[in-house]
């Protein structure tokens, strides 16, 4: 079964490249000054809907993106090249989630997000001059590049999706109203996966329908197939609930489908509906009418009831008219119906800092711009911890550690997880 809707990767993008340290060096110019280059930025990790792609299956056995790094700087204040993007594609419909948030939602084709960025390149030493550093001796290093545990979950985007109990002719009806080719067979339980169809409703116009595994009671608490596919629905506008004829209990099966629809979801429950009655190939009217006046009672005046062959092909025809129907419902629904992403806003000050003493001689600096500065730093270069320092003086940092008790032989850091330390 090649369909899949819902993985957890792990995505990193490229590290920056190291800058450079040299000093220009050529006949007759002995003293040249620093002349290296700035490493370039690591590459991104993008995602990109695409029309083409219905699964996530190419993530089950690709668990790891990584992006590529970007190459240190050289000498002649050379500029290291930025690392390539990874850019992944993935179906229309796919939301990606970071510790269970939704932080994307790619609905639209073409559509492309910056999953995880790339560090920035370090320094050069050539960028370090100034009036009274005129022979900088250090560079800065490459930042690392953002690194998440993510999950893809797909939710196909489709105008009507086509709901009802195993057996009902579903994928008979799909095959015959578009022209998708899903699996029939004369047992329950043939759809395994949502199957898509396109329904020419005239030169300019079609709708997408798809094909969900059949339900059963039950469903929105995990039992049987369907339960797994549910989620394809919310983006439906409207919902065909597809009964077979040549039920005993024409009426429950209705109910049953109801029952589940509004207990995953009171928006699946308020959709615009329309119930099909199928396989009434070769029975007389007079049964037909018959059989059908329960049902009629539990209908509500907006839900239409109509009957169909989906194998003989019997009143096809009324069903594409009452689906342009439901299109035009769907486009005075759409909005009161469509999903609201959250607004991520940013409010910290990325030169906000705090500083925690974690131990007896021992401080923790927190901070976004800071540690991006200490990720730079290389803290076996004398120099480059000499511009730390000064950097800290220079934020109020050095202040604030002096305030929380720092003396003179403690140590400062900025990961408490690595082996760096600042000491003063």
């Amino acid at each position: 079964m090649n369909f899949v809707d819902k993985v957890a990767i792990r995505v990193q993008a490229g590290k920056g490249g190291d800058g450079h340290k040299s000093f220009r060096r050529e006949l007759y110019i002995s003293k040249g000054g620093p002349d290296g280059g700035d490493g370039g930025d690591g590459g991104d990790i993008i995602f990109e809907a695409n029309q083409n792609q219905d699964t996530l299956a190419s993530f089950r056995f690709e668990k790891d993106l990584k992006a590529q790094d970007g190459e240190s700087g050289g000498k002649s204040r050379k500029h290291g090249k930025r690392g390539n993007n990874l850019v992944s594609k993935v179906p229309l419909g796919t939301q990606i989630f970071l510790d269970g948030k939704l932080l994307f939602d790619l609905t639209q084709e073409g559509q492309s997000e910056v999953i995880a960025k790339g560090g920035k390149g370090g320094f050069g030493n050539a960028h370090f001059v100034s009036s009274v550093r005129q022979a900088p001796d250090f560079a800065e290093k490459g930042e690392p590049g953002q690194k998440y545990e993510i999950t893809l979950e797909l939710k196909l985007i489709a105008d009507i999706a086509l709901v009802g109990l195993p057996n009902s002719g579903k994928s008979t009806l799909l095959s015959r109203l578009s022209n998708a080719r899903p699996e029939i067979a004369n047992y329950p339980f043939t759809t395994l996966v949502p199957n898509l169809g396109v329904l020419d409703l005239s030169k300019t116009k079609s709708v997408l329908i798809a094909d969900i595994p059949g339900l059963i009671e039950g469903a929105s608490l995990g039992k049987g197939l369907g339960h797994s596919f549910l989620r394809h629905i919310e983006r439906t506008k409207a919902i065909i609930h597809l009964i077979d004829f040549y039920s005993d209990k024409i009426v429950e099966d209705y109910l049953i489908i109801r029952k589940e629809l509004t207990s995953y979801s009171k928006k699946l429950a308020n959709l615009p509906e329309l119930i099909v009655i199928n396989k009434i190939d070769g029975v007389d009217q007079a049964i037909l009418d018959k059989k059908l006046e329960p049902i009629k009672k539990e209908l509500t005046k907006k839900t239409k009831l109509m009957t169909i062959s989906a194998l003989s092909g019997q009143n096809l025809n009324k069903l594409k008219e009452e689906i342009s129907l439901l299109t035009v419902l769907k486009k005075k629904t759409s909005k009161s119906l469509a999903p609201k992403l959250p607004v991520i806003k940013i409010i910290n000050n990325p030169d906000q800092f705090k500083v925690k003493k974690l131990s007896k001689g021992l401080y923790l600096v927190i901070g976004e711009s800071i540690s991006r500065f200490a990720l730079r730093t290389d803290f076996k270069n004398d120099q480059a911890l000499l511009r730390l320092k000064d950097i800290l003086n220079k934020r109020g940092i050095y202040k604030e550690l002096r305030r929380k008790g720092l003396k003179s032989g403690d140590k400062v850091t900025f990961d408490p997880d690595a082996n760096q330390y600042l000491k003063y």
